[in-house]
């Protein structure tokens, strides 16, 4: 038998160590060091270091944002096919680490300007799960009031999704040679596929940023496959990191969000110190075919597809990473998972149900800065009233 004193000695000990443990515990869970694949370096003599450090919170907010963009993206295929979404409709499952490692690399007040695959973007560029979905719906409610589509979201810095393949990389340039000219401090990140990659104006583009040394990244995302064409068979030198020739150039891999982030962070502090531009060419996979009409079975396989899933799913990947490093648990994910799933289900039926846009609102906004009450419609004598519904346009960068 213990006397008293023993036992409130030995209670005295074990809590202390407890209130130790606990605490040592809380210390090594608050970040962790993850190796990422190596990064290929093109005119880059030293590139960004392959050990990066992941918060806890931050591993939280990637792991949400990349499946929210998941299950939103899920959501619009699911209206398309009921036929709520007209026209065309891109999707960026598969994509997500590239889209969520950029944006908290940079800040809201740098631009970004993409192509048609830009509903993830949209949503990390702060439009709401319903502004995006409901612009997907042609409804009021969406970002650009339903008359964007799928293919042109637009927001603050965010210069849209863009349906001319590869248009927006000289557009880009533009937006960077406005950001050079007023000596903002800002940078701009121009994305294409690898499809559009081979297009003249890319190296028009390359080249007038090369020649004004303009902050800007050119972000090449190599899904494998130009609509129905594998990279490789379209084009003759698929490292497309090196394309810029004269531009330095990356590679990163494109399914890890710590890669892209930290790769992304290595470029956007030299091109504010006057070092741009960049190309970075970011390795990922897209799980639908081109657009949601494309089956994307029939130039790849669906066992390429699901062994893609299996292996190197940037999702799957980074919760088993920050599981295993014990800065989450798997409860605390599985919650999130049902928040996000309400979050979406929610937005989605709102986009079924908001309002259809005015007829009379079709010729409202066309001008940020209206010279004159009148449009001219197909005839000299058609006119149309203009007005400004939304609050006013800053068009300065």
């Amino acid at each position: 038998m213990f006397s008293l004193r023993t036992i409130s000695s030995l209670w005295r000990t074990s809590k202390t160590d407890l209130i130790v443990q606990c605490q040592q515990q809380k210390q090594r869970l608050s970040s962790a060091t993850f190796t990422v694949h190596p990064y290929k370096l093109h005119r880059i003599d030293e590139g960004p270091s392959t050990e990066v450090t992941c918060t806890r919170d931050q591993a939280i907010n990637y792991y949400r944002e990349m499946t929210t963009i998941r299950r939103m993206e899920a959501a619009a295929n699911a209206l398309y096919k009921e036929k709520a979404v007209r026209g065309f409709c891109h999707l960026y499952t598969g994509q997500e680490a590239v889209a969520v490692g950029i944006e908290d690399a940079i800040t809201k007040k740098d631009a970004i300007i993409t192509a048609y695959r830009a509903h993830g973007w949209t949503y990390l560029r702060g439009v709401s799960l319903v502004g995006v979905l409901a612009e997907l719906t042609g409804r009021e409610t969406g970002c650009a009031r339903g008359k964007g589509g799928s293919m042109h979201l637009y927001c603050d810095r965010f210069y849209g999704g863009n349906g001319i393949v590869g248009a927006q990389i000289p557009l880009g340039a533009g937006i960077a040679l406005a950001q050079k000219y007023t000596n903002s401090g800002e940078i701009t990140l121009a994305l294409c596929g690898d499809g559009a990659a081979n297009q003249g104006q890319v190296y028009e583009a390359f080249n007038m940023s090369a020649l004004w040394k303009l902050p800007i990244i050119f972000v090449v995302e190599n899904n494998g496959y130009g609509m129905g064409t594998s990279a490789e068979r379209a084009s003759a030198c698929p490292l497309f990191y090196t394309r810029g020739d004269y531009v330095p150039g990356i590679w990163v891999d494109g399914m890890d969000v710590l890669a892209v982030r930290q790769a992304t962070e290595f470029l956007a502090k030299m091109c504010r110190d006057g070092q741009g531009p960049f190309v970075m060419e970011a390795s990922t996979y897209r799980y639908f075919g081109h657009s949601v009409s494309d089956p994307g079975t029939s130039y790849r396989t669906r066992d390429e597809v699901q062994e893609v899933r299996r292996s190197r799913d940037p999702i799957t990947m980074f919760k088993e990473n920050i599981i295993q490093a014990e800065l989450v648990t798997s409860d605390e994910l599985k919650q999130i998972d049902v928040d996000i799933r309400k979050q979406v289900d929610e937005a989605q039926q709102k986009s079924r149900t908001d309002p259809e846009l005015p007829i009379e609102h079709l010729y409202h906004d066309v001008y940020a800065n209206m010279i004159g009450n009148d449009i001219r419609g197909i005839t000299p004598f058609q006119r149309h009233k203009h007005q400004n519904t939304s609050k006013p346009c800053n068009i300065t960068i």
